[in-house]
């Protein structure tokens, strides 16, 4: 017993002289050791870190999940170690809502028919933004959350370690300056002078130790960034992957629905591939269809057709293109073909001729060579 109250009663003390050197620091009544700029650098290059990884998880956990009571629920079964429970993505919801409604309104009927339609693509887009989320949390939100409860709690711990050891430094600097001053006014015996530079070596050792540990920490912070970077290539490929699914699902609908009997057909702009230069993921199709507008040049004998006298060009081709049906010519990226115009048109094609074959052609995916 009579141990751990001289335990309390020096852990009070030791706290008192830091409080003290601490208020004294504040007030400019006391002189404070400072730490290199590189160290000092370091310190600023962890703060940033912490800061700017915390806004990105959070703003990417409110992008997976935009409902916040949602987000909460998770917290609260990852903090009590539990499984969160499986959730239906709004998509999937949908597609069951379409479904239930195309077979209470007539699952034969035209809008019946279309429902039943959308919604197997809905319940598709469902799928994919699971599969999405789920490949985002494990190999892009775990491990910025694994920095923040991990090493930026340890890189925490050792830094106030260090500040009071600073505190415990600069309190026996001090009190070694009293003493001496004393001395020197012979109002001390030599041994409290040797007292107090035998305590100002040994927190001097523990400081310098204490700052080497820390250092360390801190220059791991460029460990943290490459693997960082790392998970942040492949939250983008995860993010490109659910796109091109979302993307290739969409136009297989488009044509679905236009094959429908009864369907309302507008003449919507055909979807436009990726500006020249970029690339598809690799995790899409190696080719995008596209959905053939309608118009009188899809009845058109392509075997019986011959070009025009003038106005045909040469075409590069940007993009890989499959045929959709037989009035279309396949396409392959980086091919010259030739080009022209039948009246009565749609604007957005033209018809294509390389060696003997030829159909319609996609404009979006050329490039009209003059």
């Amino acid at each position: 017993m009579d141990f751990s109250m001289k335990k309390l009663a020096s852990d009070a003390g030791i706290f008192f002289t830091r409080a003290v050197q601490f208020t004294e620091e504040k007030f400019g009544q006391a002189e404070k050791t400072e730490m290199d700029a590189n160290f000092e650098s370091l310190l600023a290059r962890a703060d940033s870190t912490r800061n700017w990884t915390e806004k990105i998880l959070h703003q990417t956990e409110v992008l997976l999940q935009p409902n916040p009571s949602a987000r909460v629920e998770e917290f609260l079964y990852e903090k009590l170690d539990r499984k969160v429970p499986s959730r239906v993505t709004n998509g999937e919801l949908l597609a069951q809502y379409m479904a239930e409604a195309a077979n209470e309104l007539g699952p034969g009927t035209p809008y019946g028919k279309t429902l039943t339609k959308v919604s197997e693509a809905e319940k598709q887009l469902g799928a994919a933004e699971r599969d999405f989320i789920h490949s985002a949390s494990i190999n892009f939100l775990t491990p910025l959350r694994n920095f923040l409860e991990g090493d930026w709690r340890t890189i925490s711990k050792e830094r106030r370690l260090l500040q009071n050891r600073r505190l415990d430094l600069d309190a026996c600097k001090a009190r070694l300056k009293k003493a001496k001053a004393a001395e020197a006014r012979a109002a001390l015996w030599n041994d409290e002078v040797d007292k107090a530079e035998h305590e100002l070596r040994l927190a001097q050792t523990e400081f310098d130790r204490q700052a080497e540990v820390t250092r360390l920490l801190l220059e791991g912070i460029s460990s943290t960034h490459v693997n960082h970077l790392r998970c942040l290539h492949e939250f983008v490929e995860s993010q490109a992957t659910y796109y091109a699914q979302c993307y290739r699902h969409m136009l297989e609908l488009q044509k679905q629905l236009g094959r429908l009997p009864g369907t309302f057909v507008g003449n919507p702009e055909p979807p436009s591939p990726p500006p020249s230069g970029t690339s598809l993921p690799t995790a899409a199709a190696a080719t995008i269809p596209v959905v053939p507008a309608g118009g009188e040049a899809a009845a058109l004998g392509l075997a019986d057709v011959a070009p025009p006298a003038s106005g045909t060009r040469k075409a590069r081709v940007l993009y890989d293109y499959e045929a959709a049906d037989s009035s279309e010519l396949a396409l392959l990226a980086d091919e010259l073909i030739t080009v022209y115009s039948l009246p009565g048109m749609d604007p957005d094609w033209l018809i294509g001729e390389r060696g003997n074959r030829k159909g319609k052609v996609p404009v979006t995916y050329l490039e009209l060579l003059s």
